[in-house]
């Protein structure tokens, strides 16, 4: 049993104690994102966790909108949230909640605090407010309409929802201690006056709650156990329970929080995003080059492999960063044998077997995946002319390059042994044909043993090769120099993407659907692209390539 505590994370700890003490008799978690935005890698981290705390303790786990604030919120938004929180496999069942439908609850809490004398209307402006909030070494000071009567706040706070006063003319505040150490805690605005239209309520409403006020109501009204939520929220706590203790909820919630998840050298900031996506470096928020969900899934990472990636981060109290190597590790473990390895040429160069006899073909047997027999095997046609990576050969070959050279042999995977015996250039010296011989006797499978060679090459049949386009990724940030110039803008990499418009496959890719992952012999692991492959036309993403220095760290 005490393997069992100390295996587990700080926050499962608190659970089992309140559990144990009967604070609470179930557990109840949520995950409430603003829909301001789409969401990226560290939101996956917030997905993941509150699921699977409710489905560890046999609870319950709502997706829950914060949609407090109108004037950043869109429709799009949340139909991508809910999109990625179901890619990532957290079934909130049918609990879909949003925080404008407690709009109603919420202004009523606010009239029994007002009622109770724990909130006030205050006609300064924010301006004003801020100068009598005070600094951390000195106290704030008292509004001067901070002791208005009951009835006249009432009034007021009943006046603001019809719609009689302009934006910021008034607010409502709680009325709790202007000398808190706590700057939350020195009486805050918890509604405003905002005329304008939600994408939930339309113009029912002109006055919205903060929040800070908004939120411990939502995991009250939802019976919310723990509410887990990231560092920045630590100073926020004590107003969260002043929120529930004074509104008198018979279970009140309690708010934990742990450490966000950063990602090295990445750009999640959203104002960075929409930057990038307005001046058309990137081509939409799932652009491949980012971390959102949206443009992980996109590029070919698989759920599976981001919750692998969250558990080898942890969950911690304290705020560290993570290479992005390690999520590019996890990507290689979780496809490496559950994807085909077929053959794809993305330079190419033709080579054509002299001696083969021309108009023949034989099909080959290949396993899909040597670390795998359950993928099975399939048959690729071998005829005179292939293409091969124009790497695979060199007219003036280094010491230690063992692939195709004048006078030298190799092996074409899965099927013959092959000579250089001659090649061809264009007019500007380009090699465009290299010419070879092959030994029939050396057929892969056939046990020959007479010579060993020291290189195999892949190839793809040139009358039988599909024809794609393959995009590939480095970082959108140039790495070396860091995320942000000096003047705030962000570093980029001017060679983030290099797009292979004819790149040729061999005839196993023919069935390939959107969302589909192969690994490249000897050039990565490819995803095809849900947004631009046509029926006409292939596009492949690279996910990532098949080194990596990355290592994990020994326990």
């Amino acid at each position: 049993m005490e393997n069992e505590t100390t295996g587990r994370n700080f926050i499962e700890q608190m659970i089992d104690k309140d559990l144990a003490e009967g604070v609470y008799d179930t557990v109840h978690t949520r995950f409430p994102p603003e829909p301001n935005g789409y969401l990226h890698i560290g939101h996956a981290k917030a997905i993941l966790l509150n699921y699977g705390i409710a489905k560890k303790y046999g609870g319950k786990f709502n997706l829950r909108f914060d949609d407090t604030n109108p004037t950043k919120e869109k429709i799009e938004f949340v139909e991508s949230i809910k999109a990625d929180v179901q890619w990532l496999g957290a079934d909130w069942e049918d609990r879909l909640f949003f925080a404008s439908d407690y709009f109603e609850q919420m202004y009523e809490a606010a009239v029994r605090l007002i009622k109770k004398g724990k909130a006030y209307v205050c006609d300064l402006t924010a301006e004003e407010i801020r100068e009598y909030r005070g600094t951390l070494t000195e106290p704030g000071k008292e509004s001067p309409y901070r002791n208005r009567s009951v009835e006249e706040n009432l009034q007021l706070f009943e006046e603001m929802r019809e719609g009689k006063y302009a934006d910021g003319e008034k607010v409502l505040r709680a009325k709790i201690d202007m000398a808190s150490p706590n700057m939350n805690m020195r009486d805050p605005v918890i509604y405003r006056v905002a005329h304008m239209t939600h994408h939930n309520t339309g113009d029912k409403w002109c006055i919205y709650p903060m929040y800070d006020f908004a939120h411990p109501i939502e995991d009250a009204i939802e019976g919310i156990t723990h509410s887990l939520c990231t560092l920045e929220f630590e100073d926020h706590r004590p107003l969260y329970d002043w929120v529930v203790r004074e509104l008198e909820y018979p279970v009140p919630p309690r708010q934990i929080e742990f450490a966000k998840l950063y990602l090295t050298n990445v750009v999640t900031g959203k104002r960075y995003i929409k930057k990038l996506v307005e001046e058309g470096i990137v081509d939409g928020w799932d652009d491949p080059r980012l971390v959102s969900i949206a443009a992980l899934k996109r590029r070919g990472f698989t759920p599976e492999s981001i919750k692998m990636f969250v558990e080898l981060c942890g969950i911690s109290k304290s705020q560290s960063s993570v290479d992005y190597a390690m999520l590019e590790y996890c990507i290689r473990e979780d496809l490496k044998l559950k994807r085909p390895r077929l053959m794809a040429v993305l330079d190419p160069i033709k080579l054509v077997i002299d001696n083969y006899p021309e108009g023949q073909v034989e099909y080959l047997d290949a396993a899909n995946n040597l670390e795998n027999e359950e993928l099975g095997s399939r048959k690729i046609p071998f005829c005179r002319e292939l293409y091969i990576e124009r790497e695979d050969f060199m007219e003036e070959p280094p010491k230690k390059y063992f692939r195709l050279f004048p006078g030298n042999e190799v092996r074409l995977m899965h099927a013959y042994f092959v000579k250089c015996e001659s090649f061809v250039k264009d007019e500007t010296g380009k090699v465009v044909e290299v010419h070879c011989t092959y030994d029939p006797e050396t057929k892969a499978g056939s046990g020959f043993t007479g010579r060993k060679v020291k290189g195999t090459i892949h190839w793809v049949p040139a009358p039988y090769a599909i024809t794609a386009q393959v995009r590939l990724y480095e970082n959108i940030i140039d790495e070396e120099k860091g995320v942000y110039n000096e003047d705030g803008s962000l570093n980029l990499n001017p060679n983030s993407l290099t797009v292979v418009e004819n790149a040729y496959l061999e005839p196993g890719f023919e069935d390939a659907k959107p969302y589909d992952s192969f690994q490249f012999v000897r050039n990565g692991f490819f995803c095809v692209d849900a947004k631009d492959t046509t029926p006409e036309k292939l596009v492949f993403n690279r996910i990532v390539s098949l080194k990596s220095s990355f290592k994990l760290p020994k326990a």
